[in-house]
This record gives structure tokens, C-alpha cells and sequence, in this order.
């Protein structure tokens, strides 16, 4: 192993965001408001500090596992994981009321942060295996997508919709990374744009159905795709509006309601958000100083140690240190792309790309839901919220990133 090679530049980004999420953590849970939290919960910044600890001990451990290892045990991977999710079903724990995780022991494993790394090594290791593989061919795209909607399926069982999410975002990154006409990714990613815009208004809604549908005729120049483009859309608009209002229960619609309107019920579904927009707004240029944010130091926030850390983050450093922690992720995911661009062997490529995709919705959604940009959705900060499952199989996400690129001279004699 040639050290000079090894890629310094992730490792640093990486410490860097681990070691926000631990100050922002002890703040979260050991500053002033710990009077006002359970023993169990302030006790998560030391939680945090040994999954630290352990993640670091892995991260070394896997840059000595042969490369090939990834590839030759991604279809074991996957079935392993299938099986321990299926097991978290009939025997797991709920949290939150989402019921994803298996205890073992004193240690609450979250099965599906595992599957992420299963499934990206697994549809890899497929999209890659022969040379006339490409994701144009119909039976390749739909096994591709099967791969991926299998674990989907069995997360949304757990009821866990944030980390579903996460994996349907993966279908249109690795099929257009793949082979697919940049007119018909953008035909599977327009579902989610013209239903985000159906929440906000009918009107927007069909707004982007029209325009999603004139750049997918522009791209793709085709008849049939660009009505069936259309169609969809406009389907879709109408889809939102009677769920909205004749399907979704009272509950559901109001969280809906609370993202465009929090004032419509801020003691109920429009709290999270209130408190959110509150605790970031307050903050500042330079913020109220290291634990004296009193939305978070009166127990305001809520989920303050995950979901909304970067609230904590806002509050008490400002929008200089909710900026930082902004160029930091993206920096990161950039970083990873340009690990994936200077790799070779399109195995290597596909998995590091996926890894970034994941690190990247993560971020885009936590952060949104923290903005009211989007609706909440409980989805961790990578790296800086509480979560041990989440730190650690994060880490191996990285680690097998950095283990691909560290190898990557090794990758000519794959093929």
C-alpha cells in the first residue's frame, strides 16, 4: 500500500462533520437542557463519542480488505440483508413508530441502514458484470429496479417513508448512470417534482407538469414519451388534490396543511416546523453563542439531537456555522463524484456514485425539513446527528468508497 495515494481529502471532511454533530450533540443533550431530558437521552453524546470511536476503527480496518471482496459478496450481502430485515419485522423493536430496528443485546441495530450498503453493492455489481449490460435494455432496467424496490417495500412495511425514500432515490441515479436517455430519467424523476409543486398548489403543479414535458420532448424528441410525460403529470396533479382531500386522514392532511401553512394549527402539526424556522431565524449572523439557544436550551426543538440538529447548528452558531456545515456536505459529496470520475473500472464508479446520492438526499432532505422547504421527514444529517446505526454504516459506506479508490490499480486485472 502506497500511503501518498490514499485520499486525505474525504478523511478530513469526514472527521470534520463527525466532530460538529458531537458538539452540536453535547449542546443538544448535556448544556442547560439536559434538566429537562430523560437519563437515557443525555446520555446519547457518549453513545455518540464510542460509535465514533468504533466507526474510526473500521474505517482503517476496511482499506486492508481486498477490493474484489465487495464485488464477489454483494449478492450474499443483499440476501443477508433481506433476511435481517424480514427478522426485524416479525421481532424488531419500534421507535417513532417505525418499526426498524433488531435488538441485539444492549445494541439496537437499524437493518435497513445496512441494506442501503447491500443494495448499491448488489445492483453495482449486476449493472457491471458483463459489457453488454446497459440500463437501455428493458430487462436490465426493470431487474435493476426490482433490486431496489425489494428493500423499498420491506422499509415501508417498517414504516420508516424517510429511509424509503432514500432508496427509491437511487433508481434514477444508477439507471441513468448506466445508460439511460437523459429524456427518460428525467420522465422518472418528474413525478416527485410535479407532486412536491400538487402540495403547494394545483396550479404550480401542472405549471411543472408542462414544462417537465416540453425538456423531456426537447431531450428525448419522442411522441409517445412526451404524452405519456404529460399524461402522468397531469394525473398526478389530480392524484395530490382528492388525496389531499378525500383519502388522506384528518391528521395526515394537516401535517400537509402545516408545510404550507404552519399557522393553521401551531399548538398541533405545524409545531415542528414553527419551532424550526424559529430556532434558525434566531440564530442570526453569528448566532446566540455555543448552548445558548433557548429554543434549544428550553426544549423547544424537537428530535433536537437528530432530525433537527441543524436547528441546534442555526440557532447557536448562526448562519456562518449552519453555512459551514452546508459547504462541508456539499464539499463532501463533490469530493466523492470526483473520487468516482477518476476511477476506472465502472464497478468502483457506480458504487461510489450511489454512496454520494445517498449522502446527498440525506442531506438535501434534513435540511429542507429543518427550512420548511420541504415537508418534515424524519431522515438524519450524515455524520452529525445522533444515531450510532447510522454513524457507523455511514462510515462503511465511506470506508468502502475510500477502499475502492485507495485499491484502484489493483482493478485492471477484474476484467
Amino acid at each position: 500500500m502506497n500511503i501518498s495515494e490514499y485520499n486525505w481529502s474525504l478523511t478530513t471532511l469526514w472527521v470534520g462533520l463527525v466532530t460538529v454533530g458531537l458538539i452540536a450533540i453535547y449542546s443538544a443533550t448535556q448544556g442547560p437542557v439536559a434538566q429537562f431530558l430523560p437519563s437515557y437521552i443525555q446520555v446519547n453524546f457518549y453513545k455518540q463519542l464510542i460509535s465514533f470511536g468504533i466507526a474510526l476503527f473500521l474505517l482503517v480496518a476496511l482499506q486492508y480488505v481486498p477490493p474484489r471482496t465487495f464485488q464477489e459478496g454483494s449478492y450474499v450481502f443483499y440476501i443477508v440483508g433481506l433476511l435481517l430485515m424480514v427478522l426485524t419485522l416479525l421481532v424488531g423493536r419500534e421507535v417513532n413508530g417505525a418499526k426498524s430496528w433488531l435488538a441485539l443485546g444492549s445494541f439496537n441495530l437499524q437493518t435497513s441502514e445496512l441494506m442501503k450498503i447491500a443494495t448499491i453493492l448488489a445492483v453495482a455489481n449486476y449493472l457491471t458484470s458483463r459489457r453488454d449490460i446497459s440500463a437501455e435494455n428493458l430487462k436490465t432496467a426493470l431487474i435493476t429496479v426490482a433490486l431496489i424496490l425489494v428493500p423499498t417495500l420491506l422499509v415501508f412495511l417498517q414504516n420508516d417513508s424517510g429511509t424509503a425514500i432514500v432508496f427509491l432515490s437511487l433508481i434514477p441515479v444508477v439507471l441513468f448512470w448506466s445508460g439511460l436517455p437523459y429524456g427518460i430519467s428525467l420522465f422518472i424523476i418528474s413525478p416527485a417534482v410535479i407532486g412536491y409543486m400538487s402540495i403547494i398548489g394545483w396550479y404550480w403543479g401542472l405549471i411543472a407538469a408542462i414544462l417537465l414535458t416540453l425538456l423531456v420532448f426537447i431531450l428525448q424528441r419522442s411522441t409517445w414519451l412526451t404524452f405519456t410525460s404529460f399524461a402522468t403529470g397531469l394525473l398526478l396533479v389530480i392524484g395530490v388534490q382528492v388525496a389531499l382531500f378525500q383519502i388522506l386522514q384528518p391528521h395526515q392532511r394537516a401535517r400537509i396543511e402545516a408545510f404550507t401553512n404552519p399557522s393553521f394549527d401551531p399548538q398541533g402539526a405545524g409545531w415542528n416546523v414553527i419551532q424550526a424556522k424559529t430556532a434558525i431565524g434566531s440564530g442570526g449572523l453569528y448566532g446566540k453563542g455555543y448552548m445558548e439557544g433557548t429554543q434549544t436550551q428550553l426544549r423547544f426543538l424537537p428530535e433536537q439531537w437528530t432530525d433537527f440538529i441543524f436547528c441546534v447548528i442555526g440557532e447557536e452558531f448562526g448562519f456562518i456555522g449552519a453555512g459551514l456545515v452546508i459547504l462541508l456536505l456539499l464539499g463532501f459529496t463533490l469530493t466523492l463524484l470526483r473520487t468516482a470520475f477518476n476511477h476506472r473500472h465502472p464497478f468502483a464508479q457506480l458504487v461510489i456514485v450511489s454512496v454520494a446520492t445517498i449522502f446527498f438526499i440525506h442531506f438535501f432532505i434534513n435540511v429542507g425539513s429543518a427550512t420548511a422547504l420541504i415537508p418534515v421527514i424524519g431522515v438524519p444529517l450524515p455524520f452529525i446527528s445522533y444515531g450510532g446505526s447510522a454513524l457507523l454504516t455511514n462510515t462503511l459506506m465511506l470506508g468502502i468508497c475510500l477502499n475502492l479508490d485507495f485499491h484502484k490499480r489493483q482493478f485492471s486485472i477484474y476484467r
